[in-house]
């Protein structure tokens, strides 16, 4: 196989892993939500499982997330980029959020802070450690919770998250998810023979 090979010029260090996940993180409690858009988060463990969410400490949900230890992962789709964008540049200080974009906060199971009720998956999230890096603080957290759509289950339940349609950030721009280029392993994975028996006569 042939690939491109680039021609390279000098930067400083600076953020640029893309794509991202433009995800919507809801905080305080189920009488009184907030919302805020997240992009700097991801897997750090898989058993236990735990994630992160990075957080400017001015912001008003750092104080909530600070105050509870509790947070859910909201992953967004499509039809949300306009309240992804919104409640990434509104504060919760002065807006409702929720109200302004048409959101709804619904009971999470095990945590007090709520989820979003038209994000297609929840992740639960209890913090375990906060760690200040700089210009963020990052809320190291054990994921003790899922709520997930049944619409995206298939007949065996496996989640079908394609279906979703969600969305990615990259360089400040947000993207719908291209086409399926494969499936993790299928470069190793044996091709299933065909079978040309009774074939050509």
């Amino acid at each position: 196989m042939e690939y491109i090979r680039y021609t390279k010029e000098q930067w400083k260090g600076s953020v640029i892993t893309s794509p991202v996940p433009p995800t919507l993180v809801t905080c305080g409690t189920l009488e009184k939500p907030n919302i805020f858009t997240v992009a700097w988060t991801g897997i750090l463990n898989t058993q236990p499982p735990v994630t992160y969410i990075s957080v400017r400490p001015e912001r008003y949900s750092h104080e909530l997330i600070s105050e509870s230890g509790e947070f859910v992962i909201n992953l967004t789709t499509e039809q949300l980029v306009k309240a992804v964008d919104y409640c990434g540049v509104k504060t919760g200080r002065k807006n409702d959020k929720f109200k302004e974009m048409g959101l709804t906060a619904e009971k999470s199971s095990r945590i007090s802070a709520p989820f979003l009720a038209e994000s297609p998956v929840n992740i639960e999230c209890k913090v375990r450690e906060t760690v200040n890096l700089g210009t963020h603080d990052m809320f190291i957290a054990d994921i003790v919770g899922l709520d997930v759509a049944k619409e995206l289950l298939d007949e065996s339940g496996r989640l079908c998250l394609d279906k979703a349609k969600l969305l990615a950030y990259a360089h400040g721009e947000y993207f719908g998810l291209g086409k399926k280029l494969g499936s993790f392993g299928y470069s190793v994975r044996k091709r299933k023979k065909k079978n040309n028996k009774g074939k050509g006569k």
